[in-house]
């Protein structure tokens, strides 16, 4: 039985022993399961979105980077057309026939995603076969990191693996999941999340032609921040109302405007019309939601530059401009059907609270909003202190201190 080799640890996870007790246990399990020494390794981070908050879904703007936190596989092929995954902490088995895609039920969790990926791939006319996973994550599950993107990944890179000898593109990655979750999971998501999980590191996103992306090279600790993920005990179940309205609200104010999405847009074009679309969509909050997409666009071209020009200082304050246009603009919070539950809210403002008692950092929102969890980027020297503070409102199991991470989905070598 063999486990990645310790340079290709140190270089993924920056260390060696935690990693390697995770993928001793996972080989182990494997072996157990499916009664099989040989395996190959795999594994697809989560994600954090820096700057560009509810913009992918009307051609917009993203930075956005891969996390710490990520989900392992250890897998072979079986030289049938079954897939089978199980994944740690869940006893029932993910069993797909390959033969028979057409009769895999919708909206069934796991198995669904899994067809829907398979059949996707073969769609853009990759192949897929049968294989035999066992895997294990680290990614917070329904928190806004991405928990869902970072499976798709991981089982992307083993069918680009074993059946592709590597063909499949990053961008494909992205498009077989969000395949999966909008015909399989009835999920209308864009492709933010996948993108970000299977490149790794930090990248600029544009969504306004297909999706095209670039690296950008800098690490907050770069800056002496440390980011951290604070879960606010509030989770996304019936909140698909809430997420839809901001495309359909944005894209009200397009169609107003003469464009299909924001993109074909601008704000120069919003405030010479303002009568009309005033008149025309009658919806206050999408015109602030208009504007908030306008000026988020522009924000992650500037903190682009921030980060190029390693400015942290200014970085910093385009993150914290953001997530104040996100609260008050986009107003993605707390849900109004809802609105004695704020629990991200109330994380912000005891945030704030802290960082002004030290007078640096940041917080904002963090992914899609209404539920899960916020992101504060704190001084070095004072992660701890703000770990402490924090766990005190929302659980020690609550807080994740981490680093962005340099590898995306990727196969490690044994």
């Amino acid at each position: 039985m063999r486990i990645p080799e310790e340079a290709v640890l140190q270089q993924v996870y920056g260390e060696t022993t935690e990693s390697r007790a995770r993928f001793e246990s996972l080989a182990g399990h494997f072996t157990e399961l499916f009664g099989k020494e040989e395996m190959e390794f795999f594994s697809a981070p989560g994600r954090t979105e820096i700057v560009g908050n509810h913009t992918d879904h009307n051609g917009g703007k993203i930075l956005a980077a891969s996390i710490s936190l990520d989900t392992i596989g250890a897998a072979a092929p079986n030289g049938t057309d079954i897939i089978e995954i199980v994944s740690e902490g869940y006893q029932k088995k993910v069993v797909v026939d390959l033969s028979a895609l057409e009769r895999v039920p919708k909206n069934c969790g796991t198995v669904s995603l899994v067809a829907g990926m398979a059949e996707a791939a073969r769609k853009k006319g990759f192949a897929v076969s049968g294989f035999q996973a066992y895997v294990s994550t680290k990614v917070i599950s329904a928190a806004g990191v991405s928990s869902s993107a970072s499976f798709e990944m991981l089982i992307c890179s083993i069918i680009n693996y074993f059946f592709n000898n590597g063909k499949i593109s990053y961008a494909d990655y992205a498009k077989i999941g969000q395949y999966a979750e909008n015909h399989f999971w009835d999920k209308a998501s864009g492709l933010m999340d996948q993108m970000a999980c299977a490149v790794g590191g930090p990248i600029r996103l544009d969504f306004s032609n297909d999706v095209k992306y670039e690296k950008v090279d800098f690490d907050f600790a770069r800056f002496g921040y440390e980011m951290v993920i604070v879960n606010t005990g509030k989770g996304h179940a019936d909140l698909s109302r809430e997420y839809s309205e901001i495309p359909e609200e944005m894209k009200a104010v397009a169609k107003c405007l003469g464009g299909s999405w924001l993109a074909d847009c601008s704000m120069e074009q919003l405030l010479e019309n303002y009568a009309k679309v005033q008149s025309e969509v009658a919806n206050d909050r999408a015109i602030l939601r208009a504007i908030h997409y306008f000026n988020e666009n522009d924000r992650v071209e500037r903190a682009v530059a921030a980060a190029e020009k390693n400015d942290g200082k200014t970085l910093l304050a385009v993150l914290d401009e953001s997530g104040r246009s996100s609260w008050e603009l986009l107003q993605n919070c707390y849900a109004i059907a809802d609105y004695k539950e704020q629990k991200i809210a109330l994380a912000l403002a005891l945030t704030e609270h802290f960082l002004k008692k030290i007078g640096d950092g940041c917080c904002r929102i963090h992914g899609g909003g209404f539920a899960g969890v916020i992101v504060a980027l704190i001084p070095q020297a004072k992660t701890q202190e703000y770990v402490d503070y924090i766990a005190k409102f929302v659980g020690t199991e609550n807080v994740y201190p981490m680093q962005i991470r340099a590898a995306g989905a990727i196969h490690l070598e044994a």
